[in-house]
């Protein structure tokens, strides 16, 4: 029997990756209800291979025990662009399928920099507007209490 493909998502953040990985379902049924992998077979392999455009590969091997679980994929290049595929395996069972091939560009400085200038610039705003209101209300432009003026009063 094969294990896989794994269900993949990825997300970028500055110099690296989140890859969240789903295990393949089972076919396997005990008292009726369907068991996963891990009921199967207690802990997974599971293999990432990163690849770059430039055609470098990156392979990494670690243990997994939940259904679902997410990893980061560190020190990796901003504004870059990156191919992850992820292979399950079992100690008892080493046949497997990999997940599709999914691409993602990293993030870059600039783009985490424009988040905060856009966030500074709406806050300044705000303010410039709350005191512009406040000059036209003590001015007498907006909210006047008195509709004729103190003359004719």
């Amino acid at each position: 029997a094969f294990l896989g493909p794994p269900e993949v998502n990825i997300s970028s953040c500055l110099n690296c990756i989140n890859v969240t990985i789903k295990l393949p379902t089972s076919h396997l049924r005990k008292n009726e209800k369907l068991w996963s992998l891990i009921d199967v077979y207690g802990e997974l392999d599971y293999g990432i291979t990163l690849k770059t455009l430039d055609g470098k590969h990156k392979r990494l091997h670690k243990k997994m025990t939940e259904e679902i679980f997410t990893t980061v994929i560190e020190d990796l290049y901003p504004n870059r662009n990156y191919c992850v595929s992820v292979m399950v395996t079992a100690s008892l069972n080493k046949n497997s399928i990999p997940s599709a091939w999914k691409c993602i560009t990293t993030d870059s400085v600039a783009q985490q920099d424009y988040y905060a200038v856009a966030i500074a610039g709406a806050i300044c705003f705000s303010f410039i507007l709350a005191g512009a209101l406040k000059c036209m209300h003590a001015g007498g432009y907006i909210l006047q209490k008195n509709l004729l003026p103190h003359s004719l009063v």
